[in-house]
């Protein structure tokens, strides 16, 4: 089978799934209307993204020129990622927020790290806290993709502990930090009549 068939049918047969050609006289009328309509929602879901992408260039290029002019004024020039700041309209109704999330992933000193909490949990074992005890399982726990927190992890290091196995600990985790990529957000805020920013949902689930 040619790659032209595969792309396109020849006239008077339609392609099924497994890559058939069937005559379009065997096909039920319901199945022919049901692949019309589902070609012609992908057609205008393409042709939104191919829109929404040139819009989102022109949004964050907007964000970051008035930044940069911004900065301009006192004879600073900005480089590197501009997240998480805002702008905000004369009259306060309006909010543009750009922000820069991390993925954020940890190597193998998190394994030292933990074996090092570890041994503090054991000298501790006489009049340690459960609820620490807990807080420190929970946040070495795996999700079902097998993935490990770093919220949680990280937020051991706010624990007010002075022992020095435990800081020793905490530097290891500090250490572990591997930030592997970022991405960039921008979300538009209108004020509602209680003051209160809420956000102009650009997403079909929230529409």
């Amino acid at each position: 089978m040619t790659d032209t068939t595969i792309n396109q049918a020849p006239e008077g047969y339609m392609q099924n799934d497994k890559g058939h050609l069937i005559p379009i006289d065997k096909v039920k009328p319901i199945d022919i209307i049901r692949n019309e309509v589902v070609k012609k929602m992908v057609d205008t879901a393409r042709q939104l993204q191919t829109t929404m992408r040139q819009d989102k260039a022109t949004l964050f290029a907007d964000f970051n020129d008035f930044v940069a002019l911004s900065a301009s004024e006192y004879d600073v020039h900005l480089g590197g990622k501009k997240g998480n700041t805002s702008l905000i309209s004369y009259d306060g109704k309006y909010k543009v927020q750009l922000a820069v999330s991390e993925n954020i992933v940890f190597d193998e000193r998190l394994q030292i790290a933990k074996q090092l909490i570890d041994e503090c949990l054991h000298d501790w074992t006489a009049d340690s806290n459960d609820n620490i005890k807990a807080l420190i399982n929970n946040a070495f726990q795996v999700d079902k993709e097998g993935k490990i927190s770093t919220h949680r992890v990280l937020s051991l290091r706010s624990l007010d502990i002075s022992d020095s196995k435990w800081l020793k600990a905490m530097q290891a985790i500090g250490d572990a930090i591997k930030v592997t990529d970022t991405k960039e957000y921008i979300r538009f805020y209108e004020r509602d009549d209680s003051g209160k920013y809420q956000q102009i949902a650009l997403d079909f689930s929230n529409v």
